[in-house]
């Protein structure tokens, strides 16, 4: 049986030209903008990789084509990052959240979503536990 073919499927969310530094040392919020700073240095580090401002609101480290199993579209998307939300930070480190459970109770204050992390402030959670965090979604193909 032949294979099904898939389609890449274009979202609103795309690498730019800007620059991160510039867009976080904009940020309003002062606890905010140092926890990004805090969160910039933590994946360039893991990841080795330059950071990526995605539209104008979304740090990210590498790109992976995602394929949903459902239904089989693609889509190109950063391997990790992050966004300095109003209401939180927006931590983008998996695919699916749930392989991280036994992680995310040694974490500190935080919720959750399919595959985002929220976070008010760095001084909530254990900084060692998120790396850890980190290096195991960057080691999933």
């Amino acid at each position: 049986m032949a294979e099904k073919k898939t389609k890449l499927f274009e979202i609103k969310t795309k690498p730019t030209s800007a620059n991160v530094e510039d867009f976080i040392n904009n940020i309003e919020d002062e606890q905010k903008r140092k926890d990004s700073f805090v969160f910039l240095e933590m994946m360039r580090k893991a990841t080795g990789e330059k950071p990526i401002l995605w539209s104008s609101s979304v740090i990210g480290f590498g790109n992976k084509r995602y394929k949903s199993p459902a239904t089989g579209r693609e889509v190109d998307w950063l391997r990790i990052g992050f966004s300095p939300r109003k209401a939180n930070l927006s931590l983008y480190i998996s695919v699916s959240i749930k392989e991280h459970a036994a992680a995310l109770k040694k974490l500190g204050k935080h919720k959750t979503d399919v595959g985002c992390l929220y976070i008010n402030k760095l001084e909530e959670i254990d900084l060692k536990v998120f790396k850890g965090i980190i290096d195991v979604s960057l080691k999933r193909k």
